[in-house]
């Protein structure tokens, strides 16, 4: 067939003549086609007919028991079958890509989010969405602003809203509290108290995440970081533990690490309480799309505190259950 003519015959035949094909395939009787597609014989009987004048051959055998596939007709049909299954299969995807069932979240994270939040959370969203994909990296808060609005990831979970320029295009949302704690070792002479006071923490030295990772908190600790005798920086709260364990002075941690004590080293509970910024997820206002509807929809239901800012804020989410599918 000539690539003009062919061209020609594409455009002209429609996927429901396929699906009558296909119908008379199945059946081999014109009748019980017709009844099974709820049309009537003739009507079905011209269809079938246009299909086979188009491609210029029959496609059927009609007999007075009914009709049997020629040799064109049993290729035909396969092949229509074929077309069929695909469109279905496209629109089955295209219904999950819309429901936020498929694609991807691209999440950026602070290590402490992981002591906590985040493991309940991605096996939540992981049992509601298995066919979206997760791609997980971990980020101090400072790294996550930026990246968050160059497009490189979805969403993050910082220690306090990302700040600085373009911090206006963003959503941000509490998701955990948490207060100061302090790590020493065994043999410090904090180990034997309940809890210390910010003032005994000053002259002491401290082990604390740099300013350039974790700005906000480290506003909130600066007072204790300038009275201290010396500062040792960890960028991760395994490591301020670690090194509390080697003595090096005294960790200052969030409260959820409380679950990370190692034999070497004692929590010790600040008194009175001093709050720290608290973990917020943050994306771009402006992405629409549905995996990351969906993530915040679980969201939603795993952290109570957030549904009722996230669907003000959000409107798109506030139609989903907490599956992250439509209601």
């Amino acid at each position: 067939m000539p690539a003009g003519h062919r061209r020609g015959w594409l455009e002209a035949v429609e996927l429901r003549q396929l699906r009558y094909v296909v119908a008379v395939a199945e059946h081999r009787h014109f009748r019980r086609a017709a009844q099974a597609l709820g049309m009537t014989q003739p009507s079905l009987s011209r269809q079938v007919a246009a299909v086979e004048r188009e491609l210029g051959t029959a496609l059927f055998d009609r007999t007075a028991r009914g009709v049997v596939l020629t040799a064109a007709g049993e290729v035909y049909a396969g092949h229509a079958r074929q077309v069929l299954e695909q469109v279905e299969a496209g629109a089955t995807e295209a219904r999950r890509a819309a429901r936020g069932q498929t694609g991807s979240v691209r999440l950026g994270f602070v290590g402490e989010a992981l002591i906590e939040l985040l493991p309940s959370l991605l096996a939540r969203f992981r049992s509601a969405h298995p066919g979206v994909g997760l791609e997980c990296r971990e980020l101090s808060t400072a790294q996550s602003g930026a990246a968050l609005l160059a497009g490189d990831i979805d969403l993050v979970i910082s220690r306090g809203a990302p700040a600085g320029d373009g911090a206006e295009r963003l959503t941000a949302v509490p998701v955990a509290q948490d207060h100061l704690i302090a790590v020493c070792h065994r043999g410090h002479p904090f180990a034997r108290l309940p809890a210390v006071t910010p003032d005994q923490l000053r002259g002491q030295a401290l082990i604390a995440t740099p300013a350039a990772d974790e700005p906000a908190a480290v506003r909130v600790l600066a007072p204790l970081l300038s009275a201290a005798s010396g500062v040792t920086q960890a960028r991760d709260v395994h490591t301020v533990i670690g090194l509390a364990a080697c003595g090096l002075g005294v960790g200052l941690l969030p409260s959820s690490a409380r679950r990370l004590v190692r034999p070497e080293t004692v929590m010790v509970e600040v008194d009175p309480p001093v709050r720290l910024p608290d973990l917020t997820m943050a994306f771009r206002t402006a992405d629409g799309s549905p995996p990351l509807a969906a993530f915040l929809a679980v969201t939603m239901a795993h952290c109570p505190g957030t549904a009722r800012r996230l669907a003000r804020l959000v409107p798109r989410v506030s139609g989903r259950d907490g599956r992250g599918l439509p209601r």
